[in-house]
C-alpha cells in the first residue's frame, strides 16, 4: 500500500472533523444571533436571584467602562453555547460513532443524552435553589455601614463557575457508570465505600457553598442520591469479557 492511500483516511477523517466543528460552530452563532438583541433581558434574568434580595435602594454596579456591553454579550454568547449542545454533541456523536463497535454506540449515545440533561438540571437546581440562598446569606451577613453593590462582571464569572460546579456534581452517574463499564470498580466494591463517600459528598458542598448548613446540605443530599441512581443503573453496564470478545469478533468480520 502507497504512502498516498496510507494518508487519505487521514485527510478524509481531518476534513469531516472540519465539516462538524465549522457546523457546531454555525449552530452557536445562528443562537447568539437570535439572542443578542435580548442580552440585557438574559443578565437581568440571571441577577435577579441577587437583586432581590439586595437591601432596599441597593443595585449592582458596573466598575469598568465597557462592562454594560461586554458583560451582557459575554452571557449570551454563554447562554448561546449552553443552548446549542445538543447540535454540539450530535456533531461529536457523528464523528466518533464509525469508530465504535456495536456495544459502544449502545452505550456512548445513552450516555450523551443523559449527560446533557444532568447538566442543565445541576444548572437549573443551582439557580433555582442555591442561589437564593446563598446570595440571601451573603447580603445578610454585610459589616453595619457596608452597602453590597456587587459589580456585574464579577458577578457573572462567581455565577458561571457555580453553574459549572453544580452542572459537573450532577453528573456524578454517569461517571458511575463509566467507571463501571470500563473495569476500574464495580457495583460492590463502590456500595461497600458507600460511607466514606457520603461523607465526600458533605464535603464537597462545604467547599462548593458558603458556610451554612443548610446550603452545603442542598448540595450534598443531590449528590448523595444521584450516586444511589448511577449505582442502580451500573449493574446494568457491566462488561463481561467473553461477550466482549465475541462482539469484537463479530464486527471485525
Amino acid at each position: 500500500m502507497s504512502k498516498v492511500e496510507d494518508t487519505q483516511p487521514l485527510f478524509s477523517h481531518l476534513l469531516e472533523l472540519r465539516t462538524r466543528l465549522l457546523r457546531s460552530i454555525i449552530s452557536v452563532l445562528v443562537v447568539f444571533l437570535c439572542l443578542v438583541w435580548f442580552s440585557n433581558d438574559i443578565y437581568a434574568f440571571l441577577a435577579a436571584p441577587l437583586v432581590e434580595r439586595m437591601p432596599a435602594g441597593a443595585t449592582m454596579i458596573a466598575t469598568d467602562v465597557a462592562s454594560p456591553f461586554f458583560t451582557p454579550i459575554k452571557l449570551t454568547l454563554v447562554t448561546s453555547v449552553f443552548i446549542a449542545v445538543p447540535m454540539i454533541l450530535y456533531q461529536v456523536w457523528g464523528f466518533i460513532a464509525p469508530g465504535l463497535y456495536k456495544h459502544e454506540r449502545k452505550l456512548i449515545m445513552p450516555l450523551l443524552f443523559s449527560s446533557s440533561l444532568l447538566f442543565y438540571a445541576g444548572v437549573a437546581f443551582a439557580y433555582y435553589v442555591v442561589f437564593p440562598l446563598v446570595f440571601k446569606f451573603f447580603t445578610s451577613v454585610a459589616p453595619q455601614g457596608v452597602e453590597v453593590a456587587t459589580d456585574i462582571s464579577n458577578y457573572l464569572d462567581f455565577v458561571l463557575a457555580l453553574f459549572m460546579a453544580f452542572g459537573i456534581a450532577f453528573e456524578i452517574p454517569v461517571a458511575i457508570i463509566l467507571l463501571c463499564w470500563t473495569g476500574a470498580t464495580d457495583p460492590e466494591s463502590l456500595r461497600s465505600k458507600r460511607p466514606y463517600i457520603i461523607v465526600g459528598a458533605f464535603v464537597v458542598g462545604m467547599l462548593l457553598t458558603p458556610p451554612d448548613i443548610v446550603s452545603q446540605t442542598l448540595l450534598a443530599v443531590p449528590m448523595c442520591l444521584l450516586f444511589e441512581v448511577g449505582l442502580f443503573f451500573s449493574r446494568f453496564y457491566i462488561r463481561d469479557n467473553d461477550e466482549l470478545d465475541d462482539s469484537e469478533h463479530e464486527e471485525q468480520q
